[in-house]
């Protein structure tokens, strides 16, 4: 029975792409921490969220990982890397290198530490390039987490989320629906009984025509691409002014997520 959870990483865990009724992000963390207090008494239950969009890897284990080891939480959820991985001229192998030692780190403090793949991104337009990569990057993160005996939540294999309904307008960050397919997968590698399939069939889509298509990859690139590619020239990152959520109720989260459902 997991009484504390502290959820470490950047805007996937932050939930980006799953707003609440007051802007700010809900998201797979969230969610899923619902799940592990609904299995608690009431008010028996500690859920952090430090996750901030935009964040590299060092910059997650200097800011959060102190944080997830000072509260020594029963679970730490931690997906990092992801933001190196996209940068040009990373190596993953010297990511996950990094990875590893910030996984020492957690799983000397937690009771358990679940860590994440990447997603496949063979439908995602700016990052279908780079599948190999993050493959590779994936293949160390299961290989760390059979050293130190983490559960994986491993995105590549869910393949509901290559639906595109399962990602926001940016085509970067999950949907609410999106989002909420990862909570219960998160839900089924801790052993948990979940409401719903994660992997429950979409409804059909009508067929799209190419000028459909083509109208709306104009204006992807228009509304998020260039300020996307204007963000890295100046150096600059979509989480430079946010704080992390912090501390969090369960029953906060589940009037947000009524709100909005």
């Amino acid at each position: 029975m997991i009484g504390s959870y502290v959820a470490v990483g950047d805007s996937f865990t932050e939930g980006v792409g799953d707003p609440g009724p007051d802007g700010a992000f809900v998201g797979w963390a969230d969610r899923f921490a619902v799940l592990l207090a609904d299995r608690r008494p009431e008010g028996d239950f500690q859920y952090t969220n430090l996750a901030v969009r935009g964040k590299l890897l060092d910059q997650i284990v200097a800011d959060q990982v102190p944080q997830a080891v000072d509260l020594a939480p029963d679970l730490v959820s931690f997906c990092a890397g992801g933001n190196d991985i996209i940068r040009p001229g990373t190596d993953p192998d010297e990511v996950a290198e990094r990875f590893e030692r910030a996984v020492a780190r957690l799983t000397a403090a937690a009771g358990t530490v679940m860590v994440t793949t990447g997603f496949d991104t063979r439908g995602v337009p700016l990052l279908k390039h780079l599948r190999g990569k993050i493959a590779t990057y994936n293949g160390h993160v299961r290989a760390i987490a059979d050293r130190y005996g983490c559960p994986v939540l491993d995105l590549w294999s869910l393949k509901s989320v290559q639906d595109r309904r399962a990602w926001d307008s940016d085509r970067l960050h999950l949907s609410p629906e999106g989002h909420t397919r990862v909570a219960l997968r998160a839900g089924q590698v801790l052993g948990l009984e979940v409401p719903a399939d994660p992997e429950q069939p979409w409804p059909p889509l009508p067929p799209r025509g190419t000028l459909e298509v083509r109208r709306d990859d104009v204006h992807w690139a228009r509304e998020f691409l260039v300020p996307w590619i204007g963000r890295r020239l100046r150096g600059e990152s979509s989480g430079d002014h946010v704080t992390a959520k912090g501390t969090l109720s369960p029953d906060d989260i589940k009037m947000r997520i009524a709100s909005v459902a």
